[in-house]
C-alpha cells in the first residue's frame, strides 16, 4: 500500500483561515473555533486504511477531549468525483464523530496547510500557531501496533499544560490526498 509522509510545516505557524460545509450544508470558519485554548485541524477520508485504523479511536480520543479545552475539526478534501466515496454526508454519524466534518471541494484549504496525506493533523495553541504536527501514534495498517493515540494524546497534553509540545514530532503517514486532477499542488508526487 502506498504510503505518504505529512509535509514539514514550521512550527509556529499561523492557522490558516477557511469557510467550508459540513454535510448539512452549514458553514465553518476558523473564527468558529476561537474560545477555546487548543484546535486541532485533522485532515482524514473515509476509506484510506490509514485512518480506518485509527478513525474510531480519534472519535473516542475526541469525546475524552472535549470538555478539556481541545476544539476539533475534521476536513475531507479528496477529490469527491473520482472518489464518490469521500462524501462527507453521513459518515460522521456512522462513524461517532463529535466533531464537524467538513468538505473541502476546491482543496484550497488543504493547499493552504500544506496537507499532503489522511490522516494529517495540525494542532494550534490559544493563539492559533502550530504546536505540533505529527502522527497520532505508531500503529500502521499490518504493523501489529494498537492505536493509542500517544503523540498526538502528549502534544495535546502540553499545549492545555501552557506548554510547548516536543520538538521532535514524528510525521504523520498515511493515503496521499486524493486531488482534482490538474489540481495538484507543486509539492505534490504522483509517485507517492
Amino acid at each position: 500500500m502506498p504510503k505518504t509522509e505529512s509535509n514539514p510545516i514550521d512550527l509556529g505557524t499561523k492557522a490558516a483561515d477557511f469557510l467550508l460545509p459540513d454535510a448539512t450544508g452549514k458553514l465553518h470558519q476558523l473564527a468558529d473555533f476561537s474560545d477555546k485554548p487548543a484546535l486541532l485541524v485533522a485532515f482524514i477520508s473515509n476509506r484510506c486504511p490509514f485512518v480506518l485504523l485509527i478513525r474510531e479511536h480519534f472519535a473516542a480520543f475526541a469525546r475524552e477531549y472535549a470538555g478539556k479545552g481541545l476544539q476539533i475539526i475534521a476536513i475531507n478534501s479528496n477529490d469527491e468525483d473520482g472518489n464518490p466515496e469521500e462524501s462527507v454526508a453521513r459518515i460522521g454519524e456512522e462513524v461517532g464523530y463529535s466533531f464537524p466534518y467538513l468538505k473541502d471541494a476546491s482543496q484550497g484549504v488543504a493547499k493552504a496547510y500544506g496537507a499532503a496525506c489522511t490522516p494529517d493533523f495540525f494542532l494550534f495553541d490559544g493563539e492559533r500557531r502550530l504546536a505540533y504536527h505529527g502522527q497520532f501514534d505508531d500503529a500502521r495498517p499490518g504493523n501489529g501496533k494498537d492505536v493509542t493515540g500517544a503523540d498526538l494524546r502528549a502534544a495535546v497534553d502540553a499545549v492545555l499544560a501552557g506548554a510547548k509540545p516536543s520538538a521532535s514530532q514524528a510525521p504523520s503517514i498515511g493515503c496521499n490526498i486524493k486531488w482534482t486532477p490538474g489540481n495538484e499542488p507543486s509539492w505534490f508526487s504522483k509517485a507517492a
